[in-house]
């Protein structure tokens, strides 16, 4: 063991014993309390982010194949044909290579890289308003509402974990589906619930159609500005109110393996499986406000780390200049004996060291409880209708952890630094004389 580590390891267990004590325990509380917030914020903001991205996929896809006439609107419908040389044989593409713009040594090069995942599953779906004719029990007379046609392609992995009462649509071989699947907030305007019944009423080229649904069942997404506008039912109504064949839709929806692969997959279904007729955009790009948002949680997150360190770095350095003039006189028999400034800094910062991972020790036993805790028990509400979730979510992930403890580690070392200067100004003759 060097001299400078083994003389801080006693310092440290001599230190339990005299005023220091209490200046530790200060320290190690301040680094801890730090780390264990950033830990808290990372979990949080990394599961808020996650959740309601995955809300909003699992409802729209990842990816929209439309006409390229037609205006970037998930409103809009214009027919396309079903019969596409890559439907529905898309969802056999795995990992593609692509090439990502890197800066090396200040110049921008473009590099070739490989998809995490590839394309897990095409659906084709159809767009169109109406107005709800609402029953006796309603207060209101009318309602808006968006019906979004599916088929028997979809995927109702992500719709049968929100569905709260009832059940999925039936669309048999045989007849066109008149069941229609809604929102909790839909059935509360509307006063129904499962087994209902009321008309929707359309306009089309200038003429009026209606239509009676009944209700299969009620969802809640949370996503509360779509919750309460969409319904799904059976495509086939929407193309017969539309006027089109069952072999034109609205467009494609694309579900992919890796978030993270959201770019390159777009580009490559756009540039190397459409004609020249289809457009390919994924709803990242198709709603920007809310990504947008979700992204501004990043800057909540720098901006809580930066202060927790910075509360880190002050009680630490208040610390060590304390813990210095207290082993005033120990300094200046170290300096007698010929022990050079550099030696004497390097054992306070070990010993800050001893008392900074003291320190990260409880913040991420601490930290890490928290968010276990509120993963199982879910006891931080939140505001749906303002947050899109019901609770706080959590994910905590190694990498991020691991990072936090090293940066929270080595930058707050480094600031310790400077103040460890304090010990070239302390005379040995004098430290000694007044022993």
């Amino acid at each position: 063991m060097k001299f400078e580590a083994l003389i801080a390891r006693r310092v440290a267990a001599t230190g339990q014993q005299s005023f220091s004590r209490l200046i530790l325990r200060i320290a190690v509380a301040a680094v801890a309390l730090s780390v264990a917030v950033m830990i808290c914020a990372n979990a949080l903001i990394a599961g808020f982010k996650t959740e309601i991205s995955s809300k909003i996929f699992g409802f729209w896809g990842h990816i929209h194949i439309t006409d390229t006439d037609i205006n970037r609107s998930l409103l809009e419908a214009y027919p396309i044909r079903k019969d596409q040389p890559f439907y529905p044989s898309l969802d056999t593409v795995r990992q593609v290579q692509y090439l990502a713009e890197e800066k090396w040594f200040g110049r921008k090069v473009d590099r070739l890289r490989q998809t995490r995942g590839g394309i897990r599953h095409i659906q084709v779906f159809a767009i169109k308003p109406g107005i709800i004719e609402a029953g006796k029990k309603s207060d209101k007379e009318i309602e808006g509402i968006i019906l979004k046609g599916v088929g028997k392609d979809f995927d109702w992995e992500f719709m049968d974990q929100y569905i709260k009462r009832g059940r999925r649509l039936e669309m048999p071989d045989s007849a066109m589906s008149r069941e229609i699947l809604i929102s909790q907030q839909t059935a509360n305007r509307l006063q129904v619930d499962t087994g209902d019944s009321f008309i929707v009423h359309f306009v089309e080229k200038g003429e009026q159609l209606q239509r009676r649904f009944r209700v299969s069942g009620v969802y809640r997404t949370g996503l509360e500005e779509y919750d309460q506008k969409f319904a799904l039912v059976d495509i086939r109504q929407i193309q017969r109110l539309l006027g089109w064949t069952e072999g034109e839709v609205s467009g494609f929806e694309v579900f992919i393996d890796d978030i993270d692969d959201l770019q390159p997959l777009t580009e490559y279904i756009y540039f190397e499986q459409l004609p020249n007729n289809l457009y390919a955009e994924s709803i990242r790009d198709k709603l920007p406000e809310i990504f947008d948002w979700l992204d501004l949680q990043d800057i909540n997150e720098v901006v809580i780390l930066s202060l927790m360190v910075m509360v880190a770095i002050i009680n630490m350095i208040t610390a060590l200049m304390i813990l210095i003039l207290e082993r005033t006189n120990m300094i200046g028999i170290l300096k007698a004996l010929g022990t050079t400034n550099w030696s004497i800094r390097q054992i306070f910062l070990y010993y800050a060291a001893y008392i900074i991972i003291l320190g990260l020790f409880w913040g991420n036993f601490i930290g890490i409880s928290l968010c276990l805790l509120q993963d199982k028990f879910e006891f931080i509400k939140l505001s749906e209708e303002n947050y899109y979730l019901s609770t706080a979510p959590i994910a905590l992930h190694f990498w991020p952890i691991f990072l936090l403890n090293l940066g929270t580690l080595v930058v707050t070392l480094l600031f310790l630094v400077l103040p460890s200067y304090l010990v070239t100004n302390i005379s040995p003759v004098k430290a000694i004389r007044f022993k």
